[in-house]
């Protein structure tokens, strides 16, 4: 890839507006495990509680050092990893429709595992 400002915009425009997306669904499930309900969905078998705590880095924890660049390589993965289970097995019998939204979500972080942060972000400075 050029460096090129162009370039560099684009990679902090492909960062930051899906994280932010994300966080909108991370959100209220933070604020769920910080009430402290942990009722929620056990989608690969480990418990309510830890299903619910792994959504919580994925949706809202991890985007926000997305958002900044922060290691984000690295925390471009539990978001990925959570849309994955979110597409293929929490939506799994539902029509495409509903799970495109995962799917979108997971293409945009594991671009973003491959191309990096750019040099707008702290993983540059």
């Amino acid at each position: 890839m050029k460096n090129n400002l162009q370039s560099h915009i684009g990679l902090a425009f492909l960062r930051i507006v899906p994280s932010i997306m994300l966080l909108t669904h991370g959100l209220p499930k933070f604020q769920k495990l910080i009430s402290g309900d942990f009722e929620f969905g056990d989608p690969i078998g480990i418990g309510a509680t830890p299903s619910l705590f792994l959504a919580v880095i994925g949706e809202f924890i991890c985007p926000i050092l997305v958002i900044i660049g922060f290691k984000t390589r690295w925390m471009a993965v539990p978001p990925a990893i959570t849309m994955a289970v979110a597409g293929f097995i929490v939506h799994s019998a539902d029509p495409f429709g509903t799970k495109e939204k995962a799917f979108l979500f997971l293409t945009f972080f594991i671009a973003i595992m491959l191309l990096g942060p750019g040099k707008f972000s702290i993983d540059r400075k």
